[in-house]
């Protein structure tokens, strides 16, 4: 195993509710309905916090933990964490995981951010062309890559596929975030324009611009195969997770919590995210029977 990478094996089912089927509860709506979807509550033992960023088809999990002050990297699967530290560097994120079990992420050195991939026990650094910053958000089963970067104080998204970068600018925008790519190459993010943020699907070469009913702002985090998407969105001072699949428009709540962030789903329309209770930050696996 390598070096920077350190497992503990833990239990996985720390919090469990079951969630109701109403307002402002989780309905799971993907390739096929969950039934009495449930929330688990995922803490890195002895983390001060944990955020949960990523899953695949098969259920293994990638986020962050900080302790002592320090960001790190994890993976969950199969009931054990993994940490994930890049070599040398400050802090470490992981953000995404794909079918084959390539994990994407961002690192910290020398104050500047830079993606990173890890196939097997083998790290890449990822960093776009002249940019001061690079952040990559999502790799799908392809192993094409989404995410950001800034050059000259501006933030471009851009695409990374067969070693090639893309540069993707909503039109007119003046920040452009993709946030997420499913393997038929559907890429949803944010965008500036003027002063306010607003979702975006970028399908077949054509942008479209998309908000949760009612929100003051929409925030796309994750897009399955079958076009579901997750997020979260402002409304009335709060922040709420959301689902969109199909014609529905569902809000996620973990029960209690502050601030409920859902950032992935997977083809079996599992949920991951983050959630604030009491002032502290946990991750959370939405999930259900079929």
């Amino acid at each position: 195993m390598n070096p920077m990478m350190t497992s503990f094996a833990v239990g996985l089912l720390l919090t469990t509710l079951t969630v109701g089927r109403g307002t402002n509860n989780a309905i799971l709506m993907g390739a096929a309905p969950h039934e009495d979807p449930t929330f688990t509550t995922i803490d890195f033992p002895g983390a001060a916090s944990t955020q949960a960023f990523g899953i695949n088809p098969r259920g293994d999990i990638v986020g962050q933990y900080v302790t002592a002050g320090l960001t790190h990297g994890f993976l969950l699967s199969d009931g054990q964490f993994t940490t994930i530290d890049f070599p040398g560097a400050a802090s470490t994120q992981a953000v995404a995981i794909n079918a084959r079990g390539d994990i994407l992420g961002v690192y910290v050195s020398t104050g500047l951010a830079h993606g990173f991939l890890l196939s097997g026990d083998d790290f890449t650094t990822i960093d776009f062309p002249g940019a001061t910053s690079t952040s990559p958000n999502d790799i799908n089963s392809e192993g094409d890559i989404v995410g950001f970067y800034v050059s000259s104080g501006v933030n471009h998204g851009f695409l990374l596929s067969g070693g090639s970068f893309t540069t993707i600018d909503f039109p007119g925008a003046t920040v452009t975030r993709p946030r997420a790519i499913n393997p038929r190459g559907d890429i949803v993010g944010f965008y500036v324009n003027p002063g306010v943020n607003h979702a975006f699907l970028l399908s077949d070469g054509t942008f479209t611009s998309f908000e949760f009913p009612g929100a003051t702002f929409t925030r796309p985090r994750g897009i399955n195969p079958e076009g579901d998407i997750v997020g979260f969105y402002g409304s009335a001072g709060l922040t709420h997770g959301f689902l969109l699949s199909g014609d529905n428009s569902i809000t996620i709540d973990f029960p209690g919590a502050t601030l409920t962030d859902a950032e992935k789903i997977n083809p079996r329309g599992d949920i991951v995210g983050f959630y604030v209770s009491a002032g502290l930050t946990h991750g959370f696996l939405l999930s259900g029977e079929k």
